[in-house]
C-alpha cells in the first residue's frame, strides 16, 4: 500500500480511537534491539512519522538498550519513574512483572484489532483481564539446517556408512541417518558428530551444530525445547517444583554431550543469538536450533551470502513427547510513567492497524496474525506459516513461565545451566541450585 493509502487507512482508524489535540508532543519508543524485528519497527515508525504523525504533530523516536540485563534495566528504570520512555516492550513471559508500571490499553482492543489478531495473539499480551501490549512477534524456534548437506548425507552409501560408525562408537547404536522432521534428540546429536570436522575428517563443514551458551536467560528459552520433549516442566499440577528430574537432566546432558565432543564452536559460551546467526551464516554449521526471528535475517543474501538458498526449515527434534518448543509474543504498551498518555495510544493505535502491521510483517517482522492476513504477508516467507503452525502444534508454555518470578528464574537457570555446561559446576549442583531457587520465588521452601 502507498503511504498516502497508509495516511487514509490508518488516520481513520487512529481517529475512531483517539482524538487529535492541538498538544501533541513527541514520543521515545524502547523496543527490543537488533535482527529483523529492529529492521521493521523503524519502517513503520517512519511511516508514521510522515503520516499519522505528522498530521497530529507528534513524532516518534526509538530508543535501544542493550540485549544484556535489558529486562533488569527497564524494570529499574520503570519502579524509578523514568521518563525516559512512553512506549516499552512487552514479552509474554514478564507482562506481569511489568503491569504495576504499565497502562492498559483495553480500549486499543477494537473490533477491527481483534480481527486482526487472534484471540491467542491478544491474550498473550494480557494480564488479570486487562490488555498491556500490542503483539508484534511471535517467537518460538526452529531446526535451520542445510538442505545440500542433509540431501547428500540421505542419498550417499559412504556418508551413511561413516554415519553408522560414528553413532555406534558415541551413542552406543549404529543409526541411519533421516530427514530433519524426523529427528529425535539422538538423532541431532548423530548427525551433528557426523558433520564435525574433528570427527568425521571428510565432513564439508567444520561444526555439526552451533549452541547459544553465553549466561543468558533467552539461551535457557532455546535450550528449553530438550526439556519439554521429555515432558519435563517448572512445576506439577500442584505447584511442586520439577527441576530435579530425569527430564532436566537429560536436556542438560544432550547440550553437554555436544560440548564435549566439540560439536560446537569452541567459544560457543560467549554466543547468543547474532553470533548463533554468524557460525551459521559462514556456511561451517550443518543445522542449530535457533529463533523463529533468524528466519528473516538469514535469507538476506547480503548479509549471508553463503547459506543462500541452502537452508530449510523444521520443529525441534522429538523426544518421548513428540517435539517441542518454548514460545512467546513481544509486544508494545504503555508505560504508566509517562507524561505522553495519548501521544503514545495514538503511536500504538496506529501499530495495531491492519496497514501498519502487516507492513511490520513484509518489512522482516514476524506478528502472530490472523489466518487470512498470514497468507496475504507469507509470499517468501514460509518462516511466518511454520510459525503458526508449530505454535498451535508444539509450542508450550511452563507452568509458571508468565507469572511475574519468571524472568528471575530464567536469570537462575542461565548461570548455573551455562555453568554446568561450561565445566563450573556439576550438574546436581546447577539443578540444586535451581530447584531451591525455584522453592523460595514460589513459597514452597
Amino acid at each position: 500500500m502507498k503511504r498516502s493509502g497508509i495516511l487514509a487507512a490508518c488516520a481513520a482508524i487512529v481517529g475512531g480511537v483517539l482524538t487529535a489535540t492541538s498538544a501533541f508532543a513527541d514520543i521515545t519508543i524502547l523496543a527490543w534491539p537488533g535482527g529483523p524485528a529492529e529492521t521493521a519497527l523503524r519502517k513503520v515508525v517512519d511511516s508514521y512519522n510522515d503520516t499519522v504523525g505528522k498530521e497530529a504533530g507528534s513524532k516518534a523516536n526509538l530508543l535501544y538498550f542493550s540485549r544484556d540485563n535489558f529486562f533488569d534495566k527497564m524494570l529499574s528504570d520503570s519502579a524509578a519513574g523514568s521518563k525516559e520512555f512512553d512506549v516499552m516492550l512487552t514479552a509474554t513471559y514478564n507482562i506481569g512483572k511489568y503491569a504495576p508500571f504499565m497502562t492498559p490499553i483495553d480500549e486499543l482492543a477494537t473490533d477491527a484489532v481483534k480481527t486482526t489478531f487472534p484471540k491467542a495473539a491478544l491474550d498473550s499480551q494480557s494480564y488479570e483481564g486487562h490488555l498491556y501490549g500490542i503483539p508484534t512477534d511471535l517467537s518460538l524456534h526452529f531446526l535451520y539446517y542445510r538442505k545440500d548437506l542433509i540431501d547428500q548425507l540421505l542419498s550417499d552409501d559412504a556418508w551413511k556408512a561413516k554415519y553408522r560408525e560414528i553413532s555406534e562408537e558415541n551413542l552406543g547404536t549404529a543409526m541411519d541417518p533421516k530427514a530433519p522432521a524426523d529427528w529425535t534428540w539422538d538423532d541431532y546429536i548423530a548427525t551433528a558428530l557426523f558433520f564435525t570436522k574433528s570427527i568425521n575428517p571428510d565432513s564439508p563443514v567444520r561444526y555439526g551444530t552451533v549452541l547459544q551458551l553465553k549466561n543468558l536467560l533467552f539461551n535457557i528459552m532455546v535450550w528449553q525445547g530438550t526439556v519439554q520433549s521429555y515432558g519435563g516442566d517448572w512445576r506439577d499440577a500442584d505447584g511442586n517444583i520439577t527441576v530435579n528430574s530425569d527430564a532436566y537432566r537429560k536436556g542438560l546432558e544432550i547440550y553437554k554431550k555436544l560440548v564435549d565432543l566439540e560439536a560446537t564452536p569452541g567459544d560457543s559460551n560467549s554466543y547468543e543469538y547474532a553470533e548463533a546467526n554468524g557460525a551459521f551464516g559462514t556456511g561451517q554449521v550443518a543445522f542449530m536450533v535457533q529463533w523463529s526471528a533468524a528466519y528473516a535475517e538469514l535469507i538476506d543474501p547480503k548479509q549471508y551470502p553463503a547459506v543462500e538458498g541452502k537452508f530449510d526449515i523444521t520443529h525441534e527434534p522429538a523426544g518421548p513427547e513428540g517435539p517441542k518448543t518454548h514460545f512467546h509474543s513481544l509486544g508494545l504498551g504503555l508505560s504508566k510513567n509517562s507524561d505522553k498518555q495519548d501521544e503514545a495510544k495514538k503511536f500504538l493505535a496506529y501499530l495495531a492497524s491492519e496497514p501498519a502491521i502487516t507492513m511490520y510483517a513484509r518489512e522482516g517482522g514476524q506478528p502472530p496474525l490472523n489466518e487470512d492476513l498470514i497468507k496475504q504477508v507469507s509470499a517468501g516467507r514460509p518462516d511466518i506459516l511454520a510459525q503458526g503452525e508449530q505454535a498451535a502444534k508444539y509450542g508450550m508454555v511452563m507452568n509458571g513461565g508468565t507469572s511475574a518470578q519468571a524472568l528471575d528464574i530464567y536469570t537462575v537457570m542461565a548461570e548455573n545451566f551455562t555453568g554446568y555446561w561450561n565445566d563450573a559446576l556439576d550438574i546436581d549442583t546447577a539443578i540444586g541450585n535451581v530447584e531451591t531457587a525455584m522453592k523460595k520465588a514460589f513459597g514452597k521452601e
